[in-house]
């Protein structure tokens, strides 16, 4: 049976942080398809990407414990996404305009531009929730491209979230651990049900971290997943095209961030 669709719409009582906008703001005139899809690592979890006339921020943060050596990820951007509230997968201070771009951050099917946007609600740690609550991934399409955002969860994909993430083109997927991540053998496991064409790990353990960060470096990630392709990139942006896709089997892509050396 085909699923309802149904369109949330977000109230103006539901956004809190000053120069958040409406769904409104992105004006259909944005509509237009671009070849390729722009994809920016920004630290941590949070990336930006851009195409089809629009910009999506996925999980901005506060710089503290895991991302404390991170660049502060103010970008201009149309739509900011947000897993959880939790400071370094939530924080929204300092985007501002007239109006600001749109903020979403509750599970849910959206309208944005005349695209769908879907907030998928899952289990966010091994405690059935009872750590840290729930988390949003978020699955869209861009640039011809589906995207899939797991956001930072560590609690299985079940059949009812498997059904609604289908194959995703491009999956971002945490892989270092710690109590609210998968482990690298937790994230190999969840790869074999989504079975994605392209993988960026996302929540590993960088030199910006402090000591109280308690996740693990990619490295331990690559390890459990070896025998599979893997492209490493000596630059924080990758440009991904709908030819780019691998026709079969999965490819993992690594970015790299360029840290400030005064830092």
């Amino acid at each position: 049976m085909k699923r309802r669709k149904f369109i949330h719409y977000l109230q103006t009582s539901l956004l809190a942080v000053t120069g958040i906008g409406l769904i409104s703001k992105i004006h259909p005139s944005y509509a237009q398809t671009e070849e390729s899809l722009t994809i920016k690592w920004l630290g941590h979890t949070c990336f930006l990407f851009e195409g089809g006339g629009t910009k999506v921020l996925v999980n901005p943060f506060r710089q503290i414990g895991c991302t404390t050596g991170y660049r502060e990820p103010k970008v201009d951007t149309d739509l900011i996404l947000i897993s959880s509230r939790l400071f370094d997968e939530g924080a929204v201070e300092g985007f501002t305009g007239n109006p600001g771009p749109i903020l979403l951050y509750e599970s849910g099917v959206y309208q944005v531009n005349g695209s769908q946007i879907q907030g998928i609600r899952t289990i966010k740690d091994r405690e059935g929730g009872r750590r840290f609550g729930t988390n949003v991934a978020w699955l869209w399409q861009q640039a011809d491209i589906k995207i899939l955002h797991l956001g930072a969860l560590a609690s299985s994909i079940g059949i009812e979230e498997k059904i609604l993430m289908v194959r995703p083109d491009v999956l971002l997927i945490p892989v270092g651990g710690g109590p609210k991540a998968y482990t690298p053998l937790e994230a190999k496991q969840v790869l074999e049900v989504l079975k994605p064409r392209i993988i960026i790990p996302t929540h590993y353990k960088t030199e910006a971290a402090d000591e109280s960060c308690d996740i693990v470096p990619l490295e331990d990630f690559l390890s459990v997943m070896e025998g599979t392709p893997v492209k490493v990139v000596n630059q924080d942006t990758i440009f991904i095209t709908k030819g780019d896709l691998p026709p079969e089997g999965t490819l993992i892509e690594v970015l790299s961030y360029k840290f400030d050396p005064l830092q």
